[in-house]
């Protein structure tokens, strides 16, 4: 048995077809302002600053350092 395929202009259909209905179905865009952070953002920053906080010395010798 022949393989068929698409013609162009059957391909070019399909392509429009898949691209409507995700355009359809798709989420509405989220209203961002401008200072939002994202959450990949927060959790940097979150950890850039309890990395600065003291840290006691693993020996048990009571000198503090910082990271």
């Amino acid at each position: 048995m022949a393989e068929k395929t698409a013609t162009g202009d059957e391909a070019a259909a399909i392509a429009a077809a898949i691209a409507r209905f995700e355009a359809e179905l798709a989420a509405p865009p989220r209203e961002e302002t401008k200072d939002a952070i994202g959450p990949w953002q927060r959790a940097a920053l979150l950890e850039g600053v309890s990395a600065k906080q003291d840290i006691q010395d693993p020996q048990g010798g009571g000198a503090r350092w910082q990271s």
